[in-house]
């Protein structure tokens, strides 16, 4: 069916109807593979068409998600540090058969952007847009450790048991908006993008949102 509706949108000629504002509300999952978190949550964009080709936009997403902290995921010089106290006390048999150090966290996200995209109208019911990714991230970790270990890492690591960052992401992002009707679409779009969040305790990561839901166009209509 959807190949369908796509070679429909091809043969049916570009769009006569570009509205001056665009909004969008859907379900969103941030993977940041790294620290191997999926959080997932709510995306928003709130855009204005400048130009057919050209809009500029306001984004936002939030999400929450679970994981745990292990030596393999710190930045090189924090993993030799673990290893190296960690290290005695498995040769002095202080250690449970097979331990690995494990501390489970709790993530809540807020991303925030603004800027262009450029998008392509050629066909009356799809439209494929680009955009480049510029913005900041917000993060807080909140840290669950359960063994004495792994107690003594966070007290280390974040004496709270709380961690919280702000840092700048940057990368791309596209997608399509399947035009339903002049006024309404189904959008589907990713980003992928690199930030360096915790950057005492982590190196930078790369991570990619994904969403999908409905978009809104409104106002005077901008075809020349």
């Amino acid at each position: 069916m959807l190949s369908l509706y796509l070679l429909t949108s091809i043969a049916s000629g570009q769009q006569t109807y570009v509205g001056r504002y665009e909004l969008y509300g859907g379900y969103m999952y941030l993977d940041s593979r790294l620290i191997k978190l999926g959080e997932s949550g709510f995306h928003t964009q709130i855009g204005t068409n400048l130009k057919t080709w050209l809009a500029l936009g306001f984004d936002f997403s939030t999400g929450t998600g679970d994981t745990a902290l292990t030596p393999d995921m710190l930045k090189s010089s924090l993993r030799q540090m673990v290893l190296a106290k960690l290290a005695p006390l498995e040769a002095a048999g202080l250690l449970p058969a097979n331990y690995a150090l494990s501390v489970p966290l709790h993530s809540h996200s807020e991303t925030f952007a603004m800027g262009p995209q450029l998008s392509l109208r050629h066909f009356s019911v799809v439209t494929i847009f680009v955009r480049p990714d510029l913005g900041a991230i917000h993060e807080s970790a909140v840290l669950h450790p359960t063994d004495p270990i792994g107690k003594g890492l966070v007290a280390q690591l974040a004496p709270s048991g709380t961690k919280q960052d702000w840092t700048y992401f940057y990368g791309f992002g596209g997608g399509v908006d399947l035009n339903f009707s002049k006024h309404f679409s189904l959008r589907l779009q990713a980003d992928f993008v690199r930030d360096h969040l915790f950057d005492d305790v982590l190196d930078a990561r790369n991570s990619v949102r994904f969403s999908v839901g409905p978009s809104i166009h409104l106002g005077r209509n901008i075809v020349e």
